[in-house]
Formats: structure tokens, C-alpha cells, sequence
């Protein structure tokens, strides 16, 4: 490939929307319908690309399309191009106004329910002017998004792997327990065990998950099926809802509905289940100064926790 070819005025900016659109919705329709344009002008602005770079970007199949080896690498540099253009438009902006800003930050189970909304609360009372955005996903997911520019920072457990040059920071160990509605008839069994659990439902995390996954090896360390009756749901205010009006049981991380007078944790142990909360980072572009802003309030709303994640659970 003649590498000059691409800076002399040929690739667009819509290029590489369109590289970055067609990987994630992994068909032309899709692409077609999230650009908002027809199907003709999809196909004819993959055909320029091609014809540009001089390879072919993407295999075409009965299902969609899938890219190549050259697609994949390709995509990777668009995202980050549009990823360095977006950040660089709303640094600019906050250099303007340095009262005001944006951060996007995606969440999942594990950082939403505490660490992230007591975080918000520490920064809006510095920062009152600057504006927040959550987005909620799956750890797969975010982590696209993330380096993709979509969002800034990524709160939740530091497990899943990443595929782009990441920047993680730990800001406290969590535990796993088991949790049900307080009127559960668990509760009133002495010395209650993981066996006598199974006649009921359950609620497990996404078999995507690393969780589910954790929990698939804990249960067959235990000799144990994993419960067939079971709901699979990330959602906690679906979860919550199900524990306090049925007799369901459900495994979630330490600190999520611990001081909720409604739930009770069984005294049954899940060690060695465990894992670091966090935040994920792009590590190849500056953070925001409001990206900064929200480091800084993590940080501060984590030092409480380590002390709560202590406690005894009720």
C-alpha cells in the first residue's frame, strides 16, 4: 500500500464512521439504518475505502459481513482517530468554560449501585455546572465504546480483557455474596447450606459474564449442578424487585443492597469469588479535565467503601 495515498485528500472523516459503524452493527442494513442513509450509499462509500487502501475490509456471508484481517486493524485506527476528534472538541469546549463539561462513563453491576452514584454526588457539589452522562452495558460492550471515544471511563469489575491499549486502577476489593428477600424461609434454616438452596429459583448473571462464570467452577468444586430453575439478569432493580416478592435467591457482589432492610445475605460462604473495582481507562489519548474531575470524586467515595465492605452483612 502506497501509505501517502491516504493523506492526499481522498479518506473522509465519514470514511471512517462508516468503518467504525459497519464493524459494530456487522451488516450493511444495520450500518445503513444507524447512519441513517440508504443501503446504496453504505455500499458505495465501503466500495471508495477499499479502493482507497487497496484491500478488501470485510467478508461478505449469508449473515452479514465480518472484517478482515485488514478490516479489524483498520477499524481499530478509526476508532481512534474519532475517539482522539471527539475528545479534542470537548477539550476545547472546557478550556472555554472551564465550569462546564461532559464525561461519559459506562457501568455495570458492580460499580452502579454504590461507588459510582456516591461518586456523582462528591463531584456535582464541586462541580455543579458540569454534566454527567451514565451508560450501562455489558463489560464487552463498554469496553467497545470506550475505545471507541463513545464514553470516557468505565467503572465495575477489572476482569474482562481488553482488546485496545487500556488503563485500569483498582480502588477496592468486593466480595460476593448470596442474597434473599428477608422473609425468605431460608433464613430460618439452621446451619442453611449451598445444597439446600437448589429447591428454590435463582437469580445468575449473564452467562457472558466472568461472574457466571466464577460461579460455574464454584458450583462444580461443590459437586453441585448449577440451579435449573434460574433467571439470568444484570439489572438490579429487576433483581431486587424478584427477591422481595418471591422466594428467589440471588448472588450479587458485596456491597450492592447491603443496607437495604428489605434483603438478608445467607451465611454461606463463596470464596474464594472475589474481585477488584475499578476504573478502565483509554490509554491512548489525555483524559478531560472533567474525566479528571470524576478520577478524583472515585477515588474519594472508594475510601469509604473499603471500611462498609467490612461490615458484617445483616
Amino acid at each position: 500500500m502506497d501509505i501517502p495515498r491516504l493523506l492526499d485528500g481522498r479518506l473522509k472523516l465519514r470514511h471512517l464512521i462508516l468503518v467504525d459503524t459497519l464493524t459494530e452493527q456487522g451488516s450493511v442494513v444495520g450500518a445503513a439504518a444507524a447512519l441513517h442513509v440508504t443501503q446504496p450509499v453504505v455500499t458505495r462509500g465501503l466500495h471508495d475505502l477499499e479502493a482507497i487502501l487497496g484491500v478488501r475490509l470485510y467478508d461478505r456471508g449469508p449473515r452479514g459481513i465480518s472484517p478482515t484481517v485488514f478490516g479489524a486493524a483498520f477499524t481499530d485506527h478509526a476508532r481512534a482517530v474519532l475517539a482522539q476528534l471527539t475528545q479534542a472538541a470537548r477539550h476545547v469546549a472546557e478550556i472555554a468554560d472551564a465550569d462546564r463539561g461532559t464525561v461519559v462513563v459506562g457501568t455495570h453491576l458492580a460499580g452502579s449501585n454504590l461507588l459510582l452514584p456516591r461518586a456523582i454526588a462528591v463531584l456535582k457539589a464541586g462541580h455543579p455546572l458540569l454534566t454527567v452522562v451514565v451508560r450501562e452495558g455489558t463489560p464487552e460492550a463498554l469496553l467497545v465504546d470506550l475505545e471507541a471515544g463513545r464514553i470516557d471511563i468505565i467503572v465495575g469489575r477489572l476482569t474482562t480483557p481488553a482488546s485496545g491499549p487500556m488503563v485500569r486502577h483498582s480502588l477496592y476489593e468486593e466480595s460476593v455474596r448470596i442474597v434473599v428477600g428477608a422473609h425468605h424461609p431460608a433464613l430460618k434454616l439452621a446451619g442453611v447450606t449451598l445444597p439446600d438452596l437448589l429447591v428454590h429459583p435463582w437469580i445468575l448473571p449473564g452467562a457472558e459474564t466472568v461472574l457466571r462464570r466464577e460461579l460455574e467452577e464454584f458450583f462444580v468444586r461443590s459437586g453441585l449442578a448449577l440451579p435449573e430453575n434460574r433467571v439470568e439478569c444484570t439489572s438490579f432493580l429487576t433483581v431486587r424487585q424478584l427477591l422481595l416478592e418471591t422466594e428467589v435467591i440471588a448472588v450479587l457482589p458485596g456491597l450492592i443492597g447491603g443496607d437495604d432492610p428489605r434483603l438478608a445475605s445467607l451465611p454461606i460462604s463463596l470464596d474464594p469469588i472475589g474481585h477488584s473495582v475499578g476504573t478502565t481507562l483509554p490509554g491512548n489519548r489525555p483524559l478531560s479535565p472533567s474525566t479528571r474531575a470524576l478520577l478524583t470524586a472515585l477515588r474519594t467515595a472508594a475510601a469509604g467503601l473499603t471500611a462498609q465492605q467490612d461490615q458484617p452483612p445483616a
